[in-house]
């Protein structure tokens, strides 16, 4: 199928093979028509399938051919943060070119100033975070209660990082019976209850997770106590100085504190997550890609969006629960043909998220001998266990019988007082005695 064959006019089929475009990927394929028809569309999507060109395309296209001669915003694209928002932001720009729109990006963290301008003089399509939208809504800069499409991307991760109450908010103001198009990779129960309010009959579109890896990205496992994972790291760290390495943990707290671990052995890192405003993950990003950190530590929903090139490095401290997480993770290096090498830390405890990450990629991960950090099996420490209980045990014991004793050997005073008294009279008769022999 070409691009085509979706009904895309002529202008952005210009544009997209200008761009290197060929064949549309499975949610291009499937929601593009849907959306051009004025469908609402519920799209189950990681990052990397393609969507941003999936809810671009059609946006652009349906405005083109209204015609509108005054800009005012009839489209809002709401996603969490600052770097998706400039991303998208650039996508428009490149797919409507030849397209008589604009198109402005707002986002927290910097000077209002300049977007505030951009919005005076016309905006057919906005693309904004929460935080920043609401701002310039109660200042009366931004008005959406014309918009006539409603996109609503990266979902799942809005709700990850405390933007859900500020999207209850931002609905309020949004038009009934307008199209509307939502993007989660996954559907808690949340993003469910805003599913059913927004969303009118939607065209469902799911993309299978991807299941196989790049060939030229290399992928090592490391098997090691989870205590001395720093102590690893920190080997590798030394080994690749100047080189960038993104490093993957499952928390936010995991991710501060390995940062403040990394800084106590001299290793410059910055973490980025949900906790992390827009502002502090720009600047760690910034950093990252200038050379001036050592490392980056993201966890999997905070990383969506990074396109970092030529990163060499992808280092799993903490292997991912989700399968599907992991071929995302190490799909940060080894881009446009180039070698990468991803390795995983993995403890006891991880085993079973191993044999799940194998099992999905169809392929074993090599395994890298670790003869300074061996991991520790769990059951080696459930034989120490009991010994240390019954030590303890007899411990305590022993002071008990001792305490006892104790206890046996007090006299009362009155006792005590009397005792003294039959020990004098034999002194006494004793000095008599001597008396009478001399």
């Amino acid at each position: 199928m070409t691009f085509d064959e979706l009904g895309i006019c002529t202008p952005i089929v210009n544009v997209l093979k200008k761009q290197g475009y060929k064949t549309p990927t499975k949610i291009q394929q499937e929601t593009i028509p849907s959306a051009l028809q004025g469908r609402d569309i519920l799209g189950l999507a990681q990052t990397g399938s393609g969507k941003t060109a999936a809810f671009a395309i059609p946006t652009l296209q349906q405005l083109a051919h209204k015609k509108v001669k005054t800009h005012r915003i009839q489209s809002l694209i709401l996603t969490p943060t600052r770097e998706l928002a400039l991303q998208i932001y650039e996508s428009f720009q490149i797919y409507g070119k030849q397209l008589p729109l604009k198109s402005a990006v707002i986002f927290g963290g910097v000077n209002q100033n300049k977007q505030v301008k951009q919005l005076q003089a016309g905006v057919d399509i906005l693309i904004a975070t929460p935080g920043r939208l609401l701002d310039l809504m109660n200042q009366r800069f931004v008005d959406i209660s014309q918009i006539e499409i409603f996109i609503l991307d990266e979902a799942d991760r809005m709700l990850d990082m405390g933007f859900i109450r500020d999207i209850h908010k931002i609905i309020k103001y949004i038009p009934k019976d307008i199209q509307t198009l939502l993007f989660s990779a996954t559907m808690p129960k949340e993003i469910e209850g805003i599913v059913d309010t927004l969303l009118h009959e939607p065209k469902k579109v799911v993309v299978t997770p991807v299941s196989s890896t790049v060939d030229s990205i290399e992928q090592y496992v490391y098997y090691v106590d989870r205590n001395h994972k720093i102590d690893l790291l920190k080997e590798f760290m030394n080994q690749h100085k100047h080189e960038q390495v993104l490093i993957f943990t499952r928390t936010k707290r995991g991710s501060d504190k390995l940062m403040r671990d990394l800084a106590k052995r001299d290793i410059s890192a910055k973490a980025i997550h949900g906790n992390k405003s827009q502002n502090a993950r720009q600047i760690a990003l910034t950093l990252f890609k200038n050379h001036e950190i050592d490392a980056l530590i993201a966890t999997d929903i905070a990383s969506r969006g990074i396109d970092i090139q030529n990163l060499k490095y992808v280092i799993n401290y903490d292997l991912p629960e989700q399968a599907e997480s992991y071929v995302h993770r190490i799909g940060r290096t080894g881009r446009a043909g180039k070698s990468g090498l991803a390795i995983s830390y993995c403890s006891y405890q991880e085993i079973p998220l191993l044999k799940d990450i194998e099992k999905l990629i169809k392929k074993r991960i090599q395994v890298l001998e670790n003869i300074e950090y061996p991991m520790i099996d769990k059951t080696e420490k459930k034989k120490k266990e009991p010994q240390k209980k019954n030590v303890v045990k007899e411990r305590r014991e022993d002071i008990i019988k001792k305490q006892k004793r104790k206890k046996h050997k007090r006299v009362d005073p009155k006792n005590y007082r009397n005792k003294d008294k039959k020990q004098e009279k034999p002194k006494r008769n004793v000095k008599n005695k001597t008396k009478k022999q001399k």
